[in-house]
């Protein structure tokens, strides 16, 4: 009996981690990959939704891509290209587009989706939440149709771009507001999570070992993303994208908690950071799973998995 398959809308800002993330995704036959949505973050829009073009051919996804909001709902767009470079993928050499961007706009494309799949879909979102709210307040109708939002971002203890407030959800902290009240389910890998799952330079040079034009590619990406990473005083590359991916695939492999998290979003020195009520004495109810560890030597084994996925693949 064949094992039913997960559809799923990948959205991100690409990014090195983002990518990585992806080629998990493209690898594990799993995953249905219905629609490629892009969120200006990690850079700005023209230059990830390229990338995703880039990344979608170098892992042949028969899929659609479209390009979100160029901006945040409410607020100036903020960019990281010191981790992720001029182009937000920085690095490797990637093979041109052979697909041309949609003619829907981000939210059209997910709610087509949505619209037209027999079974609910999980969006996995590793960018700003700025497609996935807007997608909530103008299709709340197609809520319903949603199976799980996986979301990066937010850290439930620290932030990476303030104190506070981790870079996704900073970026355009509204959106994450509205999916965190929406009631729709929401998984969140943040930062409790994702700066555990490191990855160690003598353990992504195995992956380049592997010697597949996807391996390798993995194995540069992550040769940049540490670069100011390492200048930062990390050891490793923090992979923060793949865990919004692996952890609904092997759960088993990390440690998921159900929490009630709110977003502060007039706080002078906590915009953007997200709130967790570790006791109950908010009276919420729980309204995501937080996924606040990981057994990192697995999870580095399952990602050269995915990489071997690709042996055999010609040159691009």
């Amino acid at each position: 009996m064949t094992e039913k398959k997960i559809p799923v809308i990948l959205d991100g800002d690409p990014g090195h981690d983002d990518a990585i993330a992806w080629v998990v995704a493209a690898s594990d036959p799993r995953f249905d990959i219905r629609a490629i949505t892009t969120v200006a973050g990690n850079q700005t829009l023209a230059k990830v939704t390229y990338n995703a073009r880039r990344i979608a051919t170098l892992l042949k996804l028969d899929c659609e891509v479209a390009a979100g909001r160029e901006v945040p709902m409410c607020a100036d767009l903020i960019i990281a290209p010191n981790y992720h470079g001029e182009s937000g993928l920085d690095g490797p050499r990637l093979p041109e587009p052979k697909m041309p961007e949609s003619e829907l706009s981000a939210v059209e494309l997910m709610a087509k989706v949505l619209r037209e799949s027999e079974e609910k879909v999980v969006i996995i979102a590793t960018g700003p939440q700025t497609n996935v709210g807007a997608l909530l307040v103008s299709h709340p109708e197609l809520k319903e149709k949603i199976a799980l939002i996986s979301t990066m971002g937010g850290g439930l203890r620290n932030g990476n771009w303030t104190t506070s407030a981790e870079f996704n959800i900073l970026v355009d902290p509204e959106s994450a507001y509205i999916e965190y009240h929406s009631g729709a389910p929401l998984q969140m890998c943040g930062l409790d999570v994702t700066e555990k799952a490191q990855i160690f330079p003598e353990e992504w040079e195995k992956i380049r070992a592997i010697g597949n034009p996807v391996a390798r590619t993995v194995a540069e990406w992550l040769d940049f993303f540490f670069i100011h990473l390492k200048e930062l005083g990390w050891e490793g590359a923090t992979l923060h994208d793949p865990c919004a991916v692996l952890s609904l695939i092997y759960p088993e492999v990390f440690d998921i908690r159900d929490y009630y998290v709110d977003i502060d979003l007039c706080g002078r020195y906590t915009r953007g950071a997200t709130v967790p009520d570790y006791t109950g004495v908010s009276g919420q109810k729980p309204n995501c799973k937080a996924v606040m560890g990981l057994d990192r030597e697995r999870f580095v084994e399952i990602l050269a998995e995915c990489c071997r996925k690709f042996d055999g693949w010609e040159e691009f």
